[in-house]
C-alpha cells in the first residue's frame, strides 16, 4: 500500500516530488495524483494518529473500494491446503477461484494480484515461534530417509540398512545408530542405547508419527503403542509425539537427520560393507567424527556444548536397562495355551475363552488379564514339540492324570482287596504297554467312589470266580444287578431235573395204548 500518510509528512516539510518518490518507493505520478487529489479535498498534514493509510486511502479513493468490495475474498486456508495435493498449482487454483467468483456474481482478482494475496498470507500462517529450549529437556528422534547397503558376500544380494537418529534439542548433540530393519522393538532398543550414550534421560521424548512409535496422533486422540509407553514409562520419560506433517515440531531432529545425511551417509557411499556389524563400527566412527565437528556459526561443537550445558541436567539413568517387549493378545483356547510365536505356554484353566495380553521380551513371557499377571514363563528361543506348561495351571482332572503310573494302580488296588489287586495287574500287563490299561484302573477307581471299597472288591472277587480274563464292563454289570450282594456259593443255582429235556429216543403213546410194555 502507498505510504499517504509519509507523503503529506514530507511535502509539508518541503521535500521536492522526486525526493518524496525515493523516499516511499512509489512513482512520481503516483506522488503527483496523491498531492492534488489532497490539494482539492483540502487534505494538510499534520493529521491524527487515528488517520490511517487504509482511512485516507478511502478517502482519496473512493472507487477503488467500491471494486475490491465487488471482489470476491479468496479462501486462503483451503488454497493452503490444496496446494499440498500432488499436481496442483496456484494457477489452476486462480482458474477455479474465477469461476467461484463468476458463480458468485463477484469480481475475480487478476492472477498476479491472487498470488501476491496468498504469499502475504502463507508468509504470515507459516511463521514459527522461536522455541529456547532448556538443556536436558527434550530429546527428538527419527529415521533418516537414505539407507547403506550391506551385501550377501555369497550371493551378492543387497539388503538396505537404516539410520535412527537421537538428537538433544539444547546442545544438538546426535546419536545415530544403522539397523536392519524399522520394526518395534528394533526401534526401541535404539532409544536404549540413545539413553546409555548420553549418560542420562531428558524430560520429553518427541518421536514422528511412525506406526511403530505413534498409533494414532489427532486432534482429539493420541495413541501410543504398549511396549513404546512401556518404555517412557521405564525412564520416566514422557513421550509427545510431533503434529501430523509438522516437522518444526522437530526441527533439530530434522536438521540432524539431513546433517547426519551428509556426514554419516554420504561419506559411506563409496564403502561395501559385507555385515551389519561392519557397518554400525564404521556409523560410530563417523558419528563422533560429527559431535567434535566445529560449530560454523559459533565456537564449540556439539560434545563441548553437551558437556557445558546439557550433560548436568539429564535425569540419571535406571538402575537396569529396559528389556523390550512385544505386546499381542490372543483368546485362550481349549487346551489353554497361548503361543509366542514359536512354543505355546500355559496359563490358568479358568482363563479358556478369554483374550489376554502377552507380553514377550527375550528371556520372560507373560500373561495379563485385566491388567493382572496370572502366568510367566522363562522363554525358549528354539522350538520345541511339546508345551511348556505348569502343573498348577491344568484342571484337578488333569493334574491327577499327571500323577498316572502303575506303582500308583497297583498300591490303591492293594489298599482294596486281593481281588481288585488281580484285576489292576490283569488291566495294567494284559496289554502291550501299561498305558493301555490306565483308562481300566481310573474308571474302577471312580466306581470305588461311587460304590465303596467293599462292594468293588466283592465284585471283582465274583467276576475272578468264573474267568480269568476280568473286563471293566463285567464289573460294571455285577454292581449294578447287585450281585455282589449275594453269597458266592449261589452265584451258579442248578435247575431242577424235572426241567431239564431229554436228549434220549421217546415213544409216543401208542406204544403203551394195548397194555405194551414200554421196555419193548
Amino acid at each position: 500500500m502507498v505510504d499517504y500518510r509519509e507523503i503529506l509528512r514530507l511535502k509539508n516539510l518541503g521535500y521536492s516530488q522526486t525526493d518524496i518518490a525515493a523516499s516511499v518507493h512509489s512513482s512520481r505520478n503516483t506522488i503527483q495524483e496523491v498531492l492534488s487529489i489532497a490539494s482539492a479535498l483540502q487534505i494538510q498534514w499534520p493529521l491524527d494518529d487515528d488517520v490511517t493509510n487504509r482511512v485516507l486511502e478511502s478517502i482519496l479513493y473512493p472507487d477503488r473500494h467500491k471494486k475490491d468490495e465487488e471482489r470476491l475474498i479468496p479462501d486462503y486456508p483451503r488454497i493452503h491446503r490444496e496446494l499440498a495435493k500432488k499436481g496442483v498449482t496456484l494457477s489452476l487454483l486462480w482458474t477455479e477461484y474465477c469461476m467461484e467468483a463468476r458463480n458468485a456474481g463477484k469480481m475475480p482478482y487478476m492472477s498476479t494480484q491472487f498470488n501476491d494475496n496468498y504469499h502475504k498470507w502463507a508468509r504470515v500462517s507459516k511463521a514459527t515461534m522461536r522455541i529456547q529450549h532448556k538443556p536436558g529437556d527434550t530429546m527428538e528422534v527419527d529415521w533418516a530417509g537414505a539407507t547403506i547397503d550391506i551385501y550377501d558376500s555369497v550371493t551378492g544380494e543387497v539388503t538396505p540398512a537404516y539410520l535412527f537418529v537421537a538428537v538433544l534439542s539444547c546442545s544438538c548433540y546426535v546419536y545415530a545408530e544403522i539397523c536392519i530393519n524399522m520394526k518395534s522393538d528394533t526401534f526401541i532398543n535404539c532409544h536404549v542405547h540413545a539413553y546409555e550414550y548420553f549418560g542420562g534421560v531428558t524430560r520429553l521424548l518427541i518421536p514422528d508419527n511412525l506406526k511403530t512409535g505413534i498409533t494414532r496422533n489427532t486432534r482429539y486422540e493420541t495413541a501410543i503403542p504398549r511396549a513404546y509407553k512401556e518404555m517412557a514409562e521405564h525412564y520416566n520419560t514422557a513421550i509427545v509425539p510431533a503434529r501430523v506433517k509438522h516437522p518444526d515440531d522437530k526441527p533439530n531432529a530434522e536438521g540432524s537427520v539431513k546433517f547426519a545425511t551428509t556426514w554419516i551417509l554420504a561419506a559411506l557411499r563409496n564403502y561395501h560393507f559385507f555385515s551389519i556389524e561392519e557397518a554400525r563400527m564404521a556409523v560410530s566412527e563417523k558419528l563422533e567424527e560429527l559431535n567434535n565437528r566445529p560449530f560454523t556459526k559459533r565456537a564449540g561443537n556439539r560434545r563441548i556444548a553437551f558437556e557445558t550445558e546439557e550433560k548436568e541436567f539429564m535425569q540419571p539413568l535406571p538402575l537396569c536397562p529396559y528389556e523390550p517387549a512385544v505386546w499381542s493378545t490372543a483368546k485362550v483356547q481349549n487346551d489353554y495355551l497361548i503361543s509366542d510365536g514359536i512354543n505355546k505356554y500355559s496359563v490358568p484353566f479358568d482363563l479358556i475363552g478369554e483374550h489376554v495380553d502377552i507380553r514377550c521380551t527375550g528371556t520372560t513371557v507373560e500373561v495379563f488379564f485385566h491388567g493382572s499377571r496370572v502366568a510367566s514363563h522363562v522363554r525358549r528361543s528354539e522350538a520345541q514339540r511339546d508345551p511348556i506348561s505348569i502343573k498348577e495351571h491344568m484342571p484337578p482332572e488333569h493334574q491327577k492324570y499327571l500323577t498316572y503310573n502303575p506303582e500308583e494302580f497297583k498300591n490303591w488296588a492293594e489298599c482294596i482287596g486281593e481281588f481288585t489287586s488281580k484285576v489292576v495287574n490283569y488291566f495294567l500287563y494284559s496289554g502291550k504297554e501299561p498305558e493301555q490299561g490306565y483308562k481300566y484302573c481310573v474308571s474302577l477307581m471312580k466306581m470305588t467312589d461311587r460304590y465303596g471299597q467293599i462292594r468293588i472288591e466283592r465284585a471283582c472277587e465274583r467276576l475272578l470266580s468264573f474267568t480269568s480274563q476280568p473286563s471293566l464292563r463285567s464289573i460294571a454289570t455285577i454292581l449294578k444287578n447287585g450281585q455282589d450282594k449275594l453269597p458266592l456259593e449261589k452265584t451258579v443255582e442248578e435247575r431242577p431235573v424235572s426241567e431239564k429235556r431229554s436228549k434220549g429216543i421217546t415213544r409216543g403213546a401208542s406204544a403203551y395204548r394195548n397194555g405194551g410194555d414200554a421196555s419193548c
